[in-house]
C-alpha cells in the first residue's frame, strides 16, 4: 500500500469518526453552548485552567489542587449547558484516546 493510499484511508477513517454518534453529540453540544458567548468563554477558561493544572502539578499536589479546582467550579458545572457540553467533549476525547492507544499498540514502532 502506498503512502498516498494510507493517507486516503486515514481520510475515510476521519469521516467515519465524524459520522459517529459521539462526535455528532459533541458538535451539537458545542453549537448549543456557543449560542451563549459569555458562557462559552467561561467554559473555555475552565478548560484551560483544568489543562494547565493537570500539566503543571504533580503527585499529591495535583490531587489537592484538583480537589480545590473542582470545588471552585462545582456550581458552574451544575449548569446543564456546561455539563452537557463537558460530558460530550469528554466522551469524544475518550473515544479518540482509545483510537490513539489502539494505533500505538498495533504498530510496531520503537
Amino acid at each position: 500500500m502506498s503512502d498516498k493510499e494510507i493517507i486516503e484511508a486515514a481520510r475515510r477513517f476521519a469521516g467515519t469518526i465524524m459520522a459517529s454518534d459521539t462526535y455528532k453529540d459533541y458538535l451539537f453540544q458545542r453549537e448549543k453552548i456557543k449560542k451563549q458567548p459569555d458562557l462559552y468563554e467561561q467554559v473555555n477558561e475552565f478548560r484551560q485552567r483544568n489543562f494547565d493544572l493537570q500539566n503543571e502539578a504533580d503527585g499529591d499536589e495535583l490531587f489537592d489542587r484538583m480537589e480545590a479546582f473542582e470545588k471552585e467550579y462545582e456550581k458552574f458545572r451544575e449548569n446543564p449547558f456546561v455539563d452537557d457540553f463537558l460530558r460530550a467533549e469528554l466522551a469524544f476525547c475518550r473515544m479518540m484516546q482509545e483510537v490513539y492507544v489502539l494505533l500505538a499498540e498495533e504498530i510496531d514502532f520503537e
